[in-house]
């Protein structure tokens, strides 16, 4: 892949701060040297360092769930070893602010779309607000790139037209890859996006929908589906025209589809209970059948 590192600028340009460096600390003392995961491949993944790009294997525990695996935007902490040419990605820093969606397959899992991300809308604004990191999403024509593009000042990101059959737009993106923007902070462009389900959002939607829990206090009841109970505190604001009936639609089908998502990781967690008690049940019938033998010769 084609890097985008200015020399001199060290992490500086990718996010580093005396924040980072500080939380950084235990993994310095192990010899290890921090970066930034520009793009995941696999096996390995594309990393900037405080003396420029490499490319690192990947040399982390096997990860059960996909969240845990590196993502395009993450720190990790490589060990570069008695081969430089061969370093290694070992660990991944604790992530501050990360854009999560249930997983596009069948699983249950979650997938990190982007960490430590910050969103907006507008290019004036959008360039004013920028710090950290600023992430890209969408489905496949929106403009993902070309955006970027007007904020980098430069045609760094590839860019497609929309087919002229169906106005819909072509994967020209197929990885996510971070780059530094002129102003500060960094840019994560990432794949169209055929669909975002929700992953473990109990606090985000309490924090955006926050006036309906907040009327959901003054209840009658603690159980209120805010439908028809006496004493609804919900339903008092929607006739007094305080609330509207498409915000209290739009709560109860996030609510729906979050509890749907739990249950399915609720299942996945059951399941891989029950495997583990089959595997235990296994081995110890085999222990006792190897003795049984034993005692018989």
């Amino acid at each position: 892949m084609s890097f985008h590192h200015s020399s001199g600028d060290g992490l500086s340009a990718y996010g580093w701060d005396a924040g980072l460096e500080e939380s950084f600390a235990s993994h310095r003392s192990a010899g290890l040297v921090p970066a930034r995961v520009v793009g995941v491949g696999r096996g390995a993944c594309d990393v900037i360092t405080e003396t420029g790009p490499l490319r690192a294997r990947l040399a982390l525990p096997e990860a059960l769930d996909p969240i845990s695996s590196p993502c395009t935007g993450d720190w990790a902490a490589l060990s570069l070893g008695h081969q430089p040419e061969q370093p290694a990605l070992v660990a991944l820093p604790a992530r501050h602010g990360v854009i999560v969606r249930s997983s596009a397959s069948r699983s249950s899992h979650g997938q990190v779309l982007a960490p430590g991300a910050a969103t907006g809308e507008g290019i004036d604004v959008l360039s004013a607000m920028i710090t950290g990191a600023v992430v890209l999403l969408g489905p496949s024509g929106a403009g993902k790139s070309t955006l970027g593009n007007t904020l980098l000042g430069t045609e760094t990101l590839e860019t497609g037209a929309v087919r002229a059959q169906d106005g819909k737009g072509r994967h020209t993106t197929v990885r996510r890859l971070l780059v530094p923007l002129p102003g500060g902070g960094v840019l994560i462009d990432t794949p169209g996006l055929r669909g975002v389900g929700l992953m473990d959002a109990d606090e985000g939607l309490q924090q955006v929908f926050a006036d309906i829990e907040e009327l959901a206090l003054g209840c009658r009841f603690g159980d209120c589906g805010h439908d028809s109970e006496p004493g609804c505190a919900v339903q008092a604001a929607i006739a007094s025209g305080d609330l509207g009936e498409r915000r209290l639609a739009g709560y109860r089908k996030l609510q729906r589809e979050n509890e749907w998502a739990t249950s399915r990781n609720d299942a996945r967690l059951r399941a891989r209970h029950g495997d583990r008690k089959k595997t235990i049940t296994r081995s110890l019938r085999e222990t006792y059948a190897f003795r049984d033998r034993q005692r018989r010769t």
